[in-house]
């Protein structure tokens, strides 16, 4: 059988090999861990055809897909069951108001209807609290809500 002018009867490791490693290219781009699988069965099967050449390339390409599905659905099973296994050791690193929680604030404006203003270092956040306080009141950072901090008077 010929694909794109190459005879698939023909198949040996390095193929394997060499698609190993455009999936791990793509996997660094994607950085999804969904190609990192399809590209480690990709290297298995590169060993596999070098232990066994005689393998036809539809019981190559079957295993292939076996694997590889196999180690994509195994490693969605793995992150829902372990959603805390990989921690990274700066984990508020994109999230920079999840800093501030726990610290304390001088308001830079008053909070009006549940909403002001506060200078943190070198912006300015908008705050949300339960009552309304005048400028220049004692606040602290209780939780963070995407762009808003929650805050409570101290």
């Amino acid at each position: 059988m010929e694909l794109f002018g190459y005879n698939l009867e023909e198949i040996v490791y390095w193929h394997w090999l060499v698609l190993a490693g455009v999936f791990f290219i793509l996997e660094i781009l994607s950085m999804s861990f969904f190609f990192l699988w399809i590209g480690v069965s990709a290297a298995l099967m590169g060993v596999l055809v070098l232990i066994a050449p005689e393998m036809s390339w539809q019981l190559q390409f079957s295993i292939w897909a076996l694997l590889s599905v196999v180690g994509a659905v195994g490693w969605r099973v793995y992150k829902k069951n372990n959603p805390n296994a990989i921690k990274s050791d700066q984990p508020n690193l994109n999230k920079r108001g999840d800093q501030y929680v726990g610290r304390t604030f001088t308001l830079a404006e008053p909070i009006t209807n549940g909403f002001g203003k506060v200078k943190v270092d070198d912006s300015i956040w908008k705050v949300e609290c339960t009552q309304d306080l005048e400028a220049g009141s004692k606040i602290r950072v209780t939780a963070v809500d995407g762009t808003i901090l929650q805050v409570e008077a101290v």
